[in-house]
């Protein structure tokens, strides 16, 4: 990426991903706000867990964080007709949309000229699908979108090592209550 220009609101997913995407950005040149928009995750008590596990890299790497507002009615009204979709699929980039558009409004809002996501840096999101979206958005919203992507330079190994070397938590679902079920099927061989 560019030598840098000031700061970047970065939506954050969870900590773990968030780990790498904050040094990879203050390397490049730029000063990360971080931005936790998640109203897809389920349930309630996970949500505040991935929350707190952020505040806990806040505190260790010194950046703002800005939290948005848990509605989940919100989310599930924008994935609404989705529901069925397969993870990965459809529902999921309508999920993207709805935290990259909250991202860049926000950014817009406070006259921070960049935004990105931490969603780029796990091997199992569609990076083409949120770094065509971003793009879109940014320029729907009057921001730029920086189409990072972290998992390359083995971003992804780097986050799941800073995690362990922070003692964080580490989930195994996306979020949302269909990651969930997902997951728990595949565990049980369903």
């Amino acid at each position: 990426m560019g030598s840098g220009a000031g700061e970047v609101l970065v939506h954050i997913c969870c900590a773990p991903c968030a780990t790498y995407c904050i040094k990879k950005l203050r390397e490049d040149g730029y000063e990360p706000v971080g931005f936790f928009y998640n109203p897809n995750i389920y349930p309630q008590e996970e949500y505040e867990k991935r929350l707190k596990e952020t505040q806990k890299i806040k505190n260790n790497f010194k950046f703002q964080l800005i939290t948005g507002k848990y509605d989940t009615k919100t989310w599930s009204d924008y994935i609404r007709g989705f529901e069925h979709e397969p993870e990965g699929g459809k529902r999921c980039n309508k999920c993207f949309e709805l935290r990259l558009k909250k991202t860049a409004k926000t950014a817009k809002e406070m006259n921070i000229k960049y935004f990105t996501t931490t969603l780029t840096v796990s091997p199992h999101k569609n990076v083409e699908v949120i770094l065509q979206l971003g793009r879109e958005i940014g320029l729907q919203y009057g921001v730029e979108f920086l189409p990072y992507v972290f998992r390359k330079e083995n971003g992804y190994k780097r986050s799941v090592e800073l995690s362990k070397e922070l003692g964080l938590y580490r989930q195994n679902y996306c979020g949302c209550i269909f990651s969930m079920k997902d997951k728990t099927n595949y565990a049980l061989g369903t």
